[in-house]
């Protein structure tokens, strides 16, 4: 690691110094992710610098590292003849994720730069959404035809193999193109060249539909340890391809989505790094939840200004109303956050929604019961130390029961709504962390308040 900063450092001063044999040796050296790192960290006259020293080939694996947003400005900066070598030079899903990502203008600008083979594949890809398996799929792959012999297969791999992302796995098909199985090489190099096909292929178990979420991909890799997906339409025709490295970026997107919205942030996520997002950027994404959190929290304040004559009664009630509405929060967010990881991972479907209600809750009660007993002790045994105008009316001892009974209901009723939070988001066709944290916080604060000056009111006054 320590050495590859060294490496890029020594690329940074090259480009600070205009330098191009030391700029072009280096760079050879450098894997295109720390390569596309470097371009994203650049100026101007840098980014310009880079664009036309280094060679098209080299490019067309960096593009594919960059931030969405850069993706455009960066193939502007290169001629129509060295776009049509970089789009030339890559994968068709690469190539496809990379029209996503420009304008519609410039996307029909690249499309007319491309042959005629390429065009076909490519519109026939960009059909399906971004965020869908079909949008996430390659076409090239390994397919062999069920009637093949062994030798007769390895033959038209071989031609295929330049051009095939991956041979990790073979398709079988029939001649109407649906999916009937799938092979390894190995079961290929180690039968007999007469082989036929279809005595040694293996039933494929694992397959996606290509409108189906990205997401659903990904948790099919994560679950079953695969290599390759393959990618079907409604009558099992083989389209396409999910490789793993795609599957990895999937889940990388999807996770960084989840957990910026559990924290409370609008918009689209951002594929630029922390320090290279702008300004504008931050704010635009924080604002909005943060001007609704506070308007929602508001109703704290009206919670208390009705409740207003308990706390002159007895203000030292004041003294644990942070802690009751805290705790609340602590416990509804961490219940949200188990239900929303068990969604991800698909641990829960639509029929759970009764047992993690019930789980829950009982959760909740055990541990509102433990932590009420442990502040009632402490109230009844150690605040006499600290506090001595308590009314005789009320007492210590009266004084501890109704806190205790606070934070259990408290605890118990924020933990059964953050569960059940998310899931009532899903139902609802909206993402379950955008359920966020912050909004579940908010929520909890007003309903602590509630439960806390009604049981006082109850029990002491």
């Amino acid at each position: 690691m320590q050495e590859e900063k060294k490496v890029i450092n020594g690329l940074l001063e090259a480009l600070k110094s205009q330098d191009e044999e030391s700029f072009l040796h280096i760079a050879a050296g450098l894997h295109y992710a720390d390569l596309a790192e470097v371009f994203e960290s650049l100026n101007e006259a840098d980014r310009e610098f880079f664009t036309d020293k280094i060679d098209a080939e080299m490019f067309a694996a960096v593009i594919t590292e960059l931030p969405d947003t850069m993706v455009e400005e960066a193939l502007g900066k290169f001629s129509a003849d060295d776009q049509r070598e970089i789009l030339d030079l890559m994968s068709d899903d690469d190539r496809v994720d990379l029209l996503q990502d420009v304008s519609d203008e410039t996307r029909d600008t690249l499309l007319e730069l491309l042959e005629p083979d390429d065009i076909e594949v490519t519109r026939s890809l960009l059909r399906y959404g971004e965020d869908t398996a079909g949008g996430r799929m390659t076409m090239s792959f390994g397919k062999i035809g069920l009637e093949l012999t062994v030798k007769e297969a390895l033959d038209e791999l071989r031609d295929a193999h330049a051009d095939s992302e991956t041979l990790a796995r073979v398709y079988v098909t029939d001649e109407g193109g649906r999916l009937i199985g799938r092979l390894r090489i190995r079961d290929l190099a180690f039968n007999n060249w007469n082989t036929p096909i279809k005595e040694i292929y293996l039933p494929c178990k694992r397959t996606i539909l290509a409108s189906a979420d990205q997401e659903e991909a990904a948790k099919m890799f994560s679950k079953y340890d695969l290599i390759v997906l393959p990618v079907i339409d409604e009558h099992d025709r083989l389209l396409g391809v999910i490789t793993y490295d795609d599957a990895l970026e999937i889940i990388e997107e999807e996770s960084t989505e989840d957990i910026e919205r559990m924290a409370g942030m609008a918009g689209e996520v951002s594929e630029r790094s922390y320090l290279n997002t702008t300004l504008s950027t931050h704010f635009k994404r924080r604002f909005p939840w943060l001007l609704g959190l506070a308007f929602l929290a508001i109703a704290s304040g009206y919670v208390m200004l009705k409740f207003e004559y308990v706390l002159d009664e007895l203000f030292i009630l004041a003294l644990f109303l942070p802690m009751v509405v805290a705790a609340g929060g602590n416990t509804g967010g961490q219940a949200s956050t188990m239900v929303i990881r068990a969604m991800a991972l698909g641990e829960l479907d639509e029929g759970s929604t009764a047992k993690v209600a019930w789980k829950e809750l009982r959760l909740g009660l055990l541990l509102g019961s433990l932590l009420g007993v442990c502040i009632a002790i402490t109230t009844m045994f150690v605040l006499p130390f600290f506090y001595s105008d308590m009314p005789a009316e009320v007492g210590f001892v009266k004084f501890g029961i109704a806190v205790a009974i606070a934070m259990t209901a408290q605890i118990t009723t924020s933990t059964l709504v953050g569960s059940l939070l998310p899931i009532g988001a899903r139902r609802a066709n909206i993402d379950p962390a955008v359920v966020a944290a912050p909004a579940i916080t908010t929520i909890v604060d007003v309903s602590g308040m509630v439960i806390y000056f009604f049981v006082a009111k109850v029990v002491m006054l």
